[in-house]
């Protein structure tokens, strides 16, 4: 015996096969598009290291413009930040706002899943900054490209004016802008850049550097380079170590005092010369970030005063001092340093 539909029936029935098809269709073309937009998400959420390089160099420079102009025009409008914990007075300038604008803005408008971390803080967004796409030749020599690496392993830190006490007094020797890049808290890159001189250091590490070491440095006595304005009890604590007769040199900035650990080009102007950098109390990671990243590209260490490796992620203070160095013994450096704790004075 035969079944029949009814006109009703097969229009039901067609009507259903419709809907069965249709969700199956609009399940394949879901799935496919999620499949893209997950591959899209993946793929902006990468970033290339190579290029972060190149933008932290026009960072740094754009910003060292901006250092140089203010200066030169005498438009500082100087303010006081406050009072670091050695009682020494934190300056506050224009040029280290108008310099922070351009390296902030530039770094995020590029990459805006990295994490940027610059010492001053500002309302102004410039949506406007933007790349020049522009990779320097010396990179492109040295840097082989698709250095690839998610966005939320990098930490950029940023200081848009170092030495800003010295830029006050007009001792512009020792002021640089610079641009860090951590990867997982290990400093990478590092960039410095003197606007006065125009100037530019940096370093990627296990890649290149258009910076290199001096051929000798000695140990016994080191010359010491230490802060001119934060020293504290650091010239007794270096005697302490290394005898009487060390001389130590005072001057202005972090990044200052790794480029004076190095062997620098004429155009990089007068560099005072020195064998191992110390700081014995606290400091801010975008003050050494940069320096670090050089160094350990050169084949150099900058620790706390008990060793350790220094993590460029989380929190902006690096409590445990410093010791930096390069083709030297720098277990050896550290093992003729007194005890010393940072967090007790």
């Amino acid at each position: 015996m035969g079944i029949r539909l009814s006109p009703l029936g097969v229009a039901v029935f067609c009507l259903l096969g419709v809907g069965v098809i249709y969700h199956l269709y609009a399940g394949v073309i879901s799935s496919r598009l999620a499949f893209f937009s997950s591959s899209s998400e993946r793929q902006r959420r990468t970033v290339d290291l190579r290029d972060l390089l190149a933008v932290s160099v026009e960072a740094a420079v754009l910003g060292g413009k901006e250092v140089k102009t203010v200066r030169e025009e005498n438009g500082l409008q100087e303010k006081s930040k406050g009072k670091t914990r050695e009682g020494a007075s934190e300056p506050l300038t224009m040029g280290d706002l108008q310099s922070h604008r351009k390296m902030f803005n530039l770094l995020r408008n590029t990459f805006p899943d990295v994490t940027v971390n610059s010492e001053e803080h500002d309302s102004v967004v410039d949506k406007a900054a933007a790349w020049s796409r522009v990779i320097p030749q010396d990179i492109q020599d040295k840097i082989k490209g698709d250095s690839n690496v998610p966005a939320e392993s990098v930490t950029v830190w940023i200081d848009p004016l170092d030495a800003t006490q010295e830029y006050t007094e007009n001792l512009v020797k020792y002021v640089t802008t610079m641009v860090c890049v951590a990867v997982d808290g290990k400093p990478i890159i590092g960039v410095i850049h003197q606007p006065f001189t125009g100037y530019t250091a940096w370093a990627y590490v296990g890649q290149g550097s258009n910076i290199r070491h001096r051929s000798s440095y000695s140990v016994s006595p080191p010359k010491v380079i230490v802060s001119r304005s934060h020293s504290g009890k650091v010239k007794s604590f270096i005697q302490d170590a290394f005898g009487n007769s060390t001389a130590i040199i005072g001057a202005g900035g972090a990044g200052y005092k790794v480029l004076a650990l190095l062997e620098t080009p004429s155009k990089a102007g007068a560099i005072d010369q020195a064998d191992v950098y110390v700081h014995i109390t606290f400091i801010k990671k975008w003050d050494i970030c940069a320096g670090a990243a050089i160094l350990n590209a050169l084949g150099g260490h900058m620790t706390t005063l008990k060793g350790e490796d220094i993590d460029y992620s989380g929190e902006p203070v690096n409590k445990g001092g410093l010791v930096a160095s390069v083709t030297v013994d720098h277990k050896a450096l550290l093992e003729r340093l007194p005890n010393w704790d940072p967090e007790k004075h």
